[in-house]
């Protein structure tokens, strides 16, 4: 999950509505340097946080506050299998591309385990024989997830309200066109890309968030029933073409 601290407690916003919101800025690209199968690649952006359950398992700090996933730093290869082996339900591609963001997250960790490093290695030969299939190079496959952690990455500064204060810019990456794209709040609080990337020259996109009144949990039950009665608000941002 998601946690942003408030006055009164917490903010939530699940993974899952957070990869949705990626999705709907990924469907907002304009058609040049779009990847060659747009929707599929949509599909893999909404669809790559499907692990995430915040309702069920772990979910607290060991002070017993919302565990935000930044500070969650355990891998479950057993799950992250699933994840990869289930995205080929919707298609090779979808499947490639959520198996190039596991290796994003995780290379960094190679040599830490040999269970870790023996799973790496899995995905870069799943990822070979998936592009094999579908006859791509390794080039346009770069392409599509570059585009995949552009959304994915624009969704989390927006989750995480890291738009900087007075006008500054902050660097969202490297877009599927090799550009590097900023974003940064006007002054009139509706937000702005450079280059501009999108279609249209204005348009709105949202996400779900819940609100905790309390700081601490007891147990992940407690967190659990709070989360599923808590207040629900719905976050938007405008983005205008300055």
């Amino acid at each position: 999950m998601i946690t942003n601290l408030t006055e009164n407690g917490w903010e939530v916003i699940y993974h899952r509505a957070h990869a949705l919101l990626a999705a709907q800025l990924a469907g907002q690209w304009h058609t040049q340097d779009r990847p060659e199968r747009l929707i599929e690649t949509v599909a893999a952006i909404s669809h790559h946080d499907d692990l995430e359950r915040e309702w069920e398992g772990n979910h607290l700090t060991p002070a017993g506050a919302p565990l935000d996933f930044t500070l969650d730093t355990k891998v479950d290869l057993k799950r992250l299998r699933k994840l990869t082996k289930d995205a080929q339900y919707r298609g090779r591609w979808v499947a490639m591309l959520i198996s190039m963001h596991t290796s994003f997250l995780l290379e960094g960790k190679r040599g830490e385990s040999a269970d870790l490093d023996s799973f790496l290695d899995e995905q870069v030969e799943h990822q070979e024989k998936w592009r094999k299939e579908l006859k791509i190079s390794k080039k346009e496959a770069e392409k599509a997830y570059a585009f995949f952690q552009w959304c994915d990455r624009l969704s989390l500064i927006l989750c995480k309200h890291e738009l900087p204060a007075g006008q500054r810019a902050l660097e969202i990456s490297a877009g599927p066109d090799g550009k590097r794209y900023d974003v940064m709040e006007t002054s009139d609080g509706n937000v702005t890309v450079k280059p501009w990337p999108f279609a249209e020259k204005q348009f709105t996109v949202n996400v779900e968030a819940c609100y905790l009144d309390q700081m601490k949990f007891g147990d992940n039950a407690e967190l659990t029933e709070a989360l599923q009665t808590a207040p629900i608000k719905l976050l938007e941002w405008s983005f205008v073409k300055e």
